[in-house]
């Protein structure tokens, strides 16, 4: 089976001395969500221009369906969609009025450019709203009509870049449903994120980039298995008090106990025991846990341990101003 996305060695420089990718390496299967993650900086974007023929890699293969994204630039675009960062529809035109135009674009015929864009639109919870101006839409609406757009030649690859950054919950949801669905039917998508959520409930696969290189990859499964059997939480009075209580779990396991405001959290392989011995020591020096709880690892407990940094909480918006706000960029 040719895998639908296909990625060996590649690398990509700027300005001479800024080595954005460095050898980067994965393959992704058809009809399956594959998560690229990675902190701001880390080259996610620069390998989704390359794979979409936007940038040319410097050295390494990369390939859509078989095909060299170099070599054949022109034929690999038709077979791709891509909704990036910032949604790329006029918000003067309604939103049937930017599907037409898309699909124009696309060399679609009239008739079929108006069925395929009611279909898009009906498919997107847009149809009520199908002769508004974008520019009455919220951020949910406009976002899914950017992926519609990414939709109208029906490609058999789909990049979102960053889909719901600034939405609002009920909108992230709402477009988590959508990808399922376009999976469901034979799509291939490959989803660039910082939500850790995002990455869990969609993606079969993950690669988690950081510095232009893949740092680790597997199903989610796999990485939360390989950080650890358990995580300890314990909340503080103070700061001053979480400090100390860093200080007292440090020489306790080959993981590095992490403080979050006031709270401790650390990664454990023998979690009961673990948690008995801490609670000696913390009565010990007569310090009392505001709270103190037990937890199987999550996908931001392993983005943390990789890339020794949490994150990054994209703020959340309900409306365009606000999903402005929350926009960062990626190099």
């Amino acid at each position: 089976m040719t895998e639908a996305i296909y990625v060996d060695g590649v690398t990509k420089t700027f300005g001479g001395d800024i080595r954005a990718l460095d050898g980067v390496s994965f393959s992704v299967e058809p009809a399956t969500v594959f998560g690229l993650l990675g902190p701001n900086g880390s080259g996610k974007t620069t390998l989704v221009r390359i794979l979409t023929t936007i940038l040319r890699q410097d050295s390494g293969i990369a390939r859509l369906l078989g095909y060299d994204v170099a070599t054949y630039p022109s034929y690999v675009r038709t077979l791709f969609g891509l909704a990036g960062q910032y949604a790329a529809v006029d918000e003067n035109l309604t939103g049937r009025e930017n599907l037409m135009m898309v699909s124009r674009l696309n060399h679609i015929d009239r008739t079929d450019a108006q069925l395929r864009s009611d279909e898009l639109l009906h498919q997107f919870a847009l149809f009520d709203a199908k002769d508004r101006p974008l520019k009455t839409y919220s951020g949910g609406m406009r976002r899914r009509l950017d992926v519609a757009a990414a939709l109208v030649a029906k490609p058999k690859v789909l990049f979102l870049d960053e889909p719901t950054t600034g939405l609002d919950p009920q909108s992230r949801n709402g477009l988590w449903e959508v990808i399922e669905e376009l999976v469901a039917g034979g799509t291939t998508v490959l989803l660039t994120t910082q939500y850790l959520e995002e990455a869990d409930r969609l993606a079969s696969n993950i690669a988690v980039l950081d510095h232009g290189q893949v740092i680790a990859q597997g199903t989610p499964r796999e990485l939360k298995a390989n950080l650890g059997a358990t995580v300890l939480e314990i909340g503080c009075i103070d700061l001053a008090t979480t400090a100390r209580v860093v200080e007292i779990l440090t020489p306790l396991s080959s993981h590095a106990p992490h403080q979050v405001a006031n709270s401790v959290e650390i990664t454990v392989d023998d979690g009961p025991r673990f948690a008995m011995n801490a609670l000696r020591l913390l009565d010990e020096e007569k310090i009392t846990p505001t709270t103190f709880s037990l937890r199987e690892p999550s996908l931001d407990d392993v983005f943390l341990a990789l890339t020794g940094r949490e994150a990054e909480v994209v703020p959340e918006a309900t409306d365009s101003k606000a999903k402005k706000k929350g926009r960062r960029r990626d190099r």
